[in-house]
């Protein structure tokens, strides 16, 4: 596809990204990094599966790729957005692979935080050309609609001046993530009737956010942030299918005209996977199995060379074990990992082998 070139795709490379997924019927991951490192795999992992990819960053991982030093939390949270943003545009360009660049959930606590955030965009557009992002999350899904509507429709117009692109969120999606949302009781009967997103509400939107500019939904269907036990709340794709039909019919378009997010895609069964992106998902946070992936290798690591972690030279040997704590030697072992969970995403998303930056 012409419009896509290896690098941040912004505007209508982005939507093309979009609609390629959807037309071929698969979708990418998207992959919450905190790290030059945990950004580097994301990319190696695209390049290697030969797939776009979507990476992201909540607002603890923005800080987090500020540094833990600069004490001004508000400030570390825009200018590690900036860098990783930065980061992305240069070294997505020698993995050869597109990268949609998005960060994750805001809610009304944050706003201040995408706020200043499109500020460094609408600068970087203004001499660049190009925003910083490809789009901005607004999960304001624990308000009433119209609180949640009013405010994405004040954002969407800005956006959409620097060709940017807003996620939305409709429906609450269960557990935490990064200090948003709660930890969930899956053995509860009763269930949240939120955690399943309604038609209506998808219409509501597509109404007053289409003529605006280009947006996404994440919509709630039983899915849930992080890894639970098997409990009463079920993943329900077919609301999906059912939202597609309710604003194709009440609005006179073809099919599947809603661009979908599946959020909390870790742990989830692969048939429920397939049956979601079959409905017009064209993108799956996946977080807490990829930091697990990261994490393993280095304790393995650590157990298997555990007296390099204790001496720089051993007391009874006189081994110098720089070569064994060398922090490269160790944080590749967990790119590898998270890079190798990374390809098997792909897989089950039926991205492998699809980026569009080869057709």
């Amino acid at each position: 596809m012409p419009s896509v070139k290896p690098g941040v795709v912004t505007g209508a490379a982005y939507r093309d990204l979009v609609a390629a997924c959807k037309q071929d019927g698969y979708a990418l991951p998207a992959v919450n990094i905190t790290s030059s490192s945990t950004m580097n795999a994301a990319l190696e992992a695209a390049a290697n599966a030969g797939s776009d990819i979507i990476i992201q960053l909540s607002n603890g991982g923005a800080q987090f790729f500020a540094g833990k030093g600069i004490k001004d939390a508000a400030a570390a949270r825009v200018v590690g957005a900036v860098s990783a943003a930065r980061h992305a545009q240069l070294l997505a360009e020698y993995y050869g692979v597109a990268v949609v660049l998005h960060t994750d959930h805001a809610n009304r606590k944050f706003v201040p935080w995408v706020d200043e955030m499109l500020k460094w965009s609408e600068k970087a557009y203004a001499e660049e050309g190009k925003a910083l992002y490809s789009s901005h999350m607004l999960d304001l899904s624990e308000e009433p609609l119209e609180d949640n509507l009013s405010t994405c429709e004040t954002f969407l117009k800005r956006m959409s001046a620097i060709e940017m692109s807003l996620e939305i969120e409709l429906g609450v999606t269960g557990g935490e993530e990064d200090g948003i949302g709660h930890e969930l009781d899956t053995s509860i009967e009763e269930i949240d009737p939120r955690l399943y997103t309604r038609p209506e509400e998808v219409e509501e939107a597509y109404r007053r956010l289409s003529p605006l500019g280009h947006f996404s939904v994440a919509a709630a269907f039983g899915n849930v942030h992080g890894v639970y036990k098997p409990g009463n709340v079920k993943l329900r794709p077919e609301i999906l299918l059912e939202s597609q039909k309710f604003v194709a019919e009440k609005h006179g378009l073809g099919d599947s005209p809603l661009d979908f997010v599946f959020h909390g895609g870790s742990g989830s069964e692969k048939a429920k996977i397939e049956e979601a992106v079959g409905y017009g998902v064209f993108k799956m946070n996946i977080d807490t199995d990829t930091q697990f992936a990261y994490a393993r290798p280095v304790g393995e690591y650590v157990e298997a060379n555990d007296r390099a972690f204790k001496y720089q030279v051993d007391p009874e040997t006189d081994k110098p074990y720089k070569k064994q704590y060398d922090p490269r030697v160790w944080i590749r072992e967990a790119e590898l990992s998270m890079a190798a969970r990374l390809e098997e995403a792909f897989k089950d998303l039926g991205a492998t082998g699809r980026s569009v930056t080869k057709g």
